[in-house]
């Protein structure tokens, strides 16, 4: 298996075409959006001497005629494995030998590919059915070919290991013998292709290893980072410490005294709101290597225009949108009649919650490198969402998006933040206006300090308990900054999809619901963050959970269970004034959400955690349950406390319902590592704001979780079902947390109201 990271090295075996209607190949889901993908045509290579015959059924799939099988990753690499993950499902399809397989990277062409933003969960769900169409196409023509030369029903043959098997006679053909027969065929419609039956899959299911491995644990993967072409400068920015400030003036003669720096730019940021694709202000440093940038910015002498958020106090805003809680809000989702509830409640519980920002803190901090010349640009950057960061480039320079490339490196580490594509228009300006290729460089604290951040947020809850000892009532209030105000200064409510995200989705028999939400100015950058929404919204409702398990004196899993009630499928909408149920973009027909599911990963994760066991003193395990990104998540987290008030993590146990598992290895890898990150914004991670500016600065104040506060043994199990796949970046987080605070509780006596926990306040 080999993994070619830059796609400019095979663009001469593929010649795309607008084709006429008859040749186009349509797709699944893709199609349905207007967009029509895959061409039939063959060109020519030169190698060696000869003539290489390259056969093209698709824009993600060429087969050679040495039987090499090309397979296009459209999607961005961080760690996930969608490099391997989406390519293995067109390989099996086909019946590749996985060995002869090599993985393109594409560039950001949504016109080739449709979407390409690698964010929100949903590379495996969005394109399992396309992928498998893709290799069954070309599968379906390499038999047609064979056939053709054995005179032999399309019925008796088969693909395996990258060759056309007759089952009758053992006759069998390479897939690289027949390229050129199978390149004069006609496409067949997508309703003459038959997809495999499941039994027949060889990798699908299964735990296949990244195809990048080899090169990231030998140094020789290609990160951001690590571009280079001919003649580049390096730039770092200084840029203004509050969000919508600007340069009033700036003196640059220390700066561009430095041994190796060049120029001294300055940039125009957006001011506010200050968008999602626009550079802050600020002032570049361009020099001939990192250092000298670095000390070209320290010694410059800026004078800012901090604007309207120069004020602003992240600590005194938490506490403010706190007390609007206690006040009626806007009614988002309602059930019933909460306040007939309450009248007659045997017993009610509020509780309040509060979440910090968080920042991203990405191993690799943004960076980007872009080359200007002759009217084009072409970028290099580890970018999530190359498609945007294209159409922003191309706005930012004046350019016809035609002119303009984006080539995808492997991503350091991206959690959505580099979805946004902010640090790639820097490049591309700085590029333009100095003359030389630019790579621009965030620092550590450039990253920390102008991120866009996960919300701060304050939320209360309410529940009743009637004479009978159910749970009668629900009343939840959420007040948090919108990601909309990011590019809207008027977003001061959320979005009906933020609150999706574990909010009005919440999913127990509770006869009387009603949730609220309260205005909330943003006064730094918003973005969306691994989980997003879920990340608040599970903490509070799984908290508040546990202490209703407590009232009614009742075990944490039992009562989670009994608030299920019936197995059933629910819509959510009808209960939403005004408003609608988004469900990760997916229609409530296709991907319906169904307490079943649900009920059987807590009764799962309850049995392989040896729930309900005696711990030892200082031990104990919490519980939660949460659906995200259309995956059922149960999680239990077995926690020790030292007489010192040190929380370690022993033991995680995840019980997930994520439809058919493609690949079983990055499954449990998605599922480790969103215990790591879940664990740092738990125990460690907060980010505070004093006149406007951002406290924290790097990994000592900004901490991530350390190998000591790390879960130690992480137990994942995977459910095996043969429904559409759903995401697994972003569902572990969600029910981490409320799990651990609950856990904590158990172990000291303590409840966790606040993130990041603090058993010392």
């Amino acid at each position: 298996m080999k993994s070619i990271t830059h796609p400019e090295k095979t663009k001469e075996n593929t010649r795309i075409y607008k084709p006429g209607r008859r040749d186009f190949l349509k797709l699944g889901s893709l199609a349905a959006t207007g967009l029509v993908l895959g061409v039939n045509f063959s060109c020519k290579d030169r190698k060696k001497g000869g003539e290489v015959t390259t056969f093209t059924a698709n824009v993600y799939l060429s087969i050679t005629s040495e039987g090499k099988v090309i397979i296009t990753a459209h999607r961005s690499e961080m760690g996930q494995g969608v490099r391997t993950s989406l390519p293995m499902i067109v390989a099996d399809e086909l019946g590749a030998d996985w060995e002869k397989v090599e993985i393109v990277q594409a560039q950001g062409d949504e016109e080739k590919y449709g979407n390409q933003n690698t964010d929100g969960s949903f590379s495996v769900r969005m394109f399992y059915k396309p992928m498998r169409e893709a290799g069954a196409t070309a599968r379906l023509l390499l038999i047609r070919a064979a056939t053709q030369q054995w005179g032999v029903p399309e019925g008796e043959c088969s693909t395996d290991n990258g060759k056309v098997v007759h089952k009758t006679s053992g006759k069998e053909l390479g897939f690289g013998e027949l390229v050129e027969a199978a390149a004069s065929l006609a496409v067949p419609e997508i309703e003459e292709v038959p997809l495999k039956d499941p039994s027949e899959f060889k990798m699908i299911g299964k735990g296949m290893p990244i195809v990048d491995l080899q090169d990231i644990v030998t140094g020789n993967a290609v990160y951001g980072m690590d571009a280079v072409v001919p003649d580049m400068k390096i730039a770092v920015i200084q840029r203004c410490p509050v969000v919508g400030g600007t340069v009033k003036s700036v003196n640059d003669e220390a700066a561009l005294a430095v041994d190796g720096v060049l120029q001294v730019i300055t940039l125009k940021g957006a001011g506010i709101p200050p968008q999602l694709n626009k550079p802050l202000s600020g002032v570049a440093v361009i020099a001939e290597n990192t250092w000298a940038a670095i000390q070209g910015k320290k010694a410059l002498d800026i004078e800012w225009d901090l604007g309207p958020n120069a004020g602003y106090d992240s600590e005194k805003q938490q506490q403010e949108l706190l007390e609007s809680t206690k006040n009626k809000g806007t009614v988002r989702r309602e059930r019933g009649d909460f306040d007939q509830a309450l009248r007659g409640a045997s017993k009610t519980i509020e509780r309040t919650y509060l979440a910090p920002y968080f920042a991203h803190g990405t191993i690799e901090p943004p960076n980007a490198l872009a080359r200007v010349q002759e009217g084009k640009c072409e970028i290099w950057a580890p970018t999530q969402h190359p498609q945007f960061a294209r159409n922003s480039v191309a706005e930012a320079l004046g350019m016809d998006v035609g002119n303009v490339a984006v080539n995808v490196t492997l991503i350091g580490g991206g959690f959505g933040r580099k979805s946004k594509p902010d640090f790639i228009v820097e490049a591309a300006l700085l590029a333009q206006k100095s003359g030389h290729p630019v790579r621009v460089q965030w620092t550590r604290e450039d990253d920390i300090q102008h991120d866009f951040y996960h919300a701060l947020s304050a939320q209360r809850i309410k529940a009743v308990i009637d004479k009978d000892n159910k749970v009668a009532g629900w009343n939840h209030h959420t007040t948090f900054p919108s990601i909309g105000a990011t590019s809207n200064a008027e977003a001061i409510q959320p979005s009906d999809g933020e609150l999706g995200l574990g909010c009005v989705d919440f999913p127990y028999d509770v006869p009387d619901i009603r949730i609220e939400t309260h205005d909330a100015k943003a006064h730094l950058r918003i973005g969306w963050l691994r989980s997003v929404s879920n990340i608040h919204h599970a903490f509070a409702i799984g908290g508040m959970l546990d202490e209703i398990a407590e009232a009614r004196k009742m075990d944490p899993v039992a009562n989670a269970l009994d608030m299920l009630g019936a197995d059933r499928n629910i819509t959510f909408t009808e209960e939403m004034p005004g408003g609608k149920y988004e469900n990760y973009g997916e229609p409530i027909e296709n991907y319906s959400w169904e307490t079943g599911r649900l009920r059987q990963v807590i009764e799962r994760v309850a049995k392989n955690s040896g729930w309900g066991k005696e711990m030892p003193e200082g031990y104990a395990l919490g519980f939660t349950a949460h659906r995200s990104f259309l995956t059922y998540v149960a999680c239990v987290v077995e926690v020790a406390v030292d007489d010192k008030n040190r929380i370690t993590i022993p033991n995680v146990y995840y019980s997930l319902d994520c439809g058919l598992a493609v690949n079983t290895d990055r499954i449990r890898s998605q599922f480790e590592g969103g215990s790591q990150f879940a664990a740092s914004l738990a125990l460690n991670s907060e980010i505070t704001v004093k006149d406007g500016q951002v406290q924290q600065d790097n990994f000592d104040t900004y901490r991530i979780v350390r190998m000591p506060q790390s879960p130690q043994k992480i137990h994942v199990d995977i459910v095996e079902s043969d429904a559409k796949p759903t995401g697994v970046g972003e569902p572990p987080v969600p029910p981490f947390i409320p799990a651990l605070c609950n856990a904590v509780y158990k172990a000291t006596g303590k409840r966790i109201y606040k993130l990041p926990i603090d058993l010392k306040a």
